[in-house]
Order: structure tokens, then C-alpha cells, then sequence
């Protein structure tokens, strides 16, 4: 049970009075953001899914639409961010040129060059990257799993799409 304003209220309800309530606000947030209504409702089921994790931040008092917008706009702006990333044109490009099969040699020399860039970074930086680029979280979760500040997770991401470009040599 968590603490809401004024009474006690278990999970569900609480996640169903914010969806009611303020569900056409944060998916126009989304929607005004990612430019794609499809995005928007998949970033929209996140926000709520995070606010229900998170519900312990939504302090006494604290404007709830104000909360999930911020909520919105870091995921949104987090997808955003995600999408120009230059490794990203790598991995396109790479997965064009497999054969329509299970990629067999391509796919073992891509694991490999994998391996060999995480190999010259740190243990955190791999599990930075790991975290962000391969389990999909965002920047605060893998901050928060990590537990370092955000724009530490942003510079050791940088650091190592740097050391990505420049391998690869991406433009």
C-alpha cells in the first residue's frame, strides 16, 4: 500500500485515477515530443508503468501532473536521444547486409567486435552499455542501477560510442 494525498489507496487504484485523470495530458506530451502517435501511446503506457514503480516520489501535496510531464518529457526526450545515437546507423547498416538467414559468420564477427570494444572500457561502462543499449532502460535506470548520478551513465554511454565511431569509423 502506498501513501497517496489525503488516504490510503493500493496500487491499482492509484495508477487507474492517474490514467483517468491525466492519461490525454502526458499522451499529449508524448505525442508533441516523439511526433508519432504510435510512439506516443508506447511511451505513454511507460510513463504510467514507471509511475507506478516510483509512486514513493510523488511527494504529499506534489502536483501529480506535474510529476508524470517530467516523467514524460525525460522518457520521451531519453527515446529521442536513443534514436540519433550514430552506433544505431552501424547497427542498421549491419543488419541490412545479413542474409536472410540466422546470420551465421556475419553474426559471430559483430558479437566479436562487440566483445573486443566492452573489453576496453571498465566493468561499469560495460554494464552501462549493456544496460542502456542492450536491455533497452533508460538513462535513470541504469543510473539508478549503477548508482551513479545520470549524467555520469551519459558521459561513460559517450565515451564509449566514441571509442564505437571511431573503430568503426562512422561519420
Amino acid at each position: 500500500m502506498k501513501v497517496i494525498p489525503g488516504e490510503q489507496k493500493d496500487r491499482r487504484e492509484f495508477l487507474r485515477e492517474l490514467y483517468t485523470t491525466y492519461g490525454g495530458s502526458v499522451y499529449g506530451r508524448c505525442r508533441y515530443l516523439l511526433k508519432d502517435a504510435t510512439k506516443a501511446e508506447d511511451a505513454m503506457q511507460e510513463v504510467f508503468a514507471r509511475a507506478l514503480t516510483h509512486a514513493h516520489e510523488l511527494r504529499n501535496g506534489g502536483s501529480p501532473l506535474a510529476w508524470l510531464m517530467k516523467i514524460a518529457t525525460h522518457h520521451c526526450l531519453n527515446l529521442l536521444r536513443a534514436e540519433r545515437a550514430p552506433w544505431r546507423r552501424w547497427f542498421e547498416q549491419d543488419a541490412k547486409a545479413l542474409p536472410e538467414g540466422d546470420g551465421g559468420e556475419q553474426k559471430m564477427e559483430a558479437r566479436e567486435l562487440v566483445r573486443s570494444l566492452l573489453s576496453r572500457v571498465d566493468l561499469e561502462t560495460q554494464a552501462a552499455v549493456v544496460h542502456y543499449w542492450v536491455d533497452g532502460m533508460t538513462l535513470e535506470e541504469v543510473a539508478a542501477i549503477l548508482e551513479r548520478s545520470i549524467p555520469t551513465v551519459r558521459k561513460r554511454l559517450e565515451r564509449f560510442a566514441a571509442l564505437t565511431n571511431e573503430e568503426l569509423k562512422v561519420p
